[in-house]
């Protein structure tokens, strides 16, 4: 194989990472697919840069700042020509990982729609927005770049078309309900700050209109009906979650 060619489909995999000890052991250890994993860590104080460097990962470390922040800082950090994003508690099963190395080889998409099969509390959710669940994760790092505008939920600016793969990461966001619990009040909490930012008002109404439209979205218009009580129990929280939280952290900034 050419050098030329070799540098066209190199790949690495980068990890986001804050006080992952409990995922980033088994998550690197689905990656051997990929020429490098690399961490980018925001100091971790519970072994999660150690796990990592004992699994063969390179660890790079900086300050959190935004979600958009560190992703641009990974992109500019690492060399190879393609960069696929996982998160710690994120698996890619070997037949993902072999459509992975074949599109970056064969195809000239500048990126790739991942879906994921996700787990929440030990309960695989395929409805209400959580199946497929297309993440932009796969990029030629020469063509994206993360928009500095959204700090959390974060956009590629994708320089080209993107592609869509067939096979699923396996996605286990949250363990529990109380880890479920505290990561979206952290959301609420970007969201707000970012509603803040943009001269946004907390007007009354809202307080009503976007949790009703947020449940209804995900019970209803995304069927999250179909997994039964758990499907009702999500689109009552991101109700509340998405559509209330953000304009109460909003108002108390005002």
């Amino acid at each position: 194989m050419s050098e030329t060619w070799y540098e066209a489909s190199s790949l690495a995999v980068v990890i986001l990472t804050k006080n992952e000890a409990r995922h980033i052991g088994e998550c690197i250890a689905t990656l051997g697919f990929a020429d490098e994993v690399v961490v980018s860590d925001s100091y971790s104080d519970d072994g999660t840069v150690e796990i990592a460097r004992s699994a063969g990962a390179t660890v790079l470390q900086r300050t959190f700042d935004n979600f958009a922040g560190q992703r641009n800082a990974a992109l500019e950090a690492v060399d190879a020509a393609w960069i696929f994003f996982v998160d710690a508690d994120e698996r890619i099963t070997p037949e993902l990982a072999a459509e992975v190395r074949q599109v970056i080889t064969e195809r000239s998409e500048a990126g790739w729609w991942v879906p994921r099969h996700n787990f929440i509390a030990g309960h695989e959710v395929r409805h209400g927005g959580f199946y497929p669940d297309y993440q932009l994760r796969l990029l030629r790092r020469a063509c994206a770049r993360y928009d500095p505008e959204r700090p959390v939920h974060e956009v590629v600016m994708l320089d080209g078309e993107a592609g869509y793969l067939k096979q699923p990461m396996i996605h286990y966001n949250y363990a529990s309900w109380a880890q479920f619990h505290w990561k979206q009040r952290r959301y609420a909490q970007f969201e707000g700050r970012i509603l803040a930012e943009r001269g946004v008002k907390p007007w009354p109404h809202k307080f009503i209109r976007q949790p009703l439209r947020e449940f209804w979205r995900r019970y209803v218009t995304l069927q999250g009906y179909r997994d039964g009580w758990i499907g009702l129990k999500l689109g009552v929280l991101l109700g509340f979650y998405y559509g209330f939280m953000p304009h109460w952290y909003l108002l108390r900034q005002t």
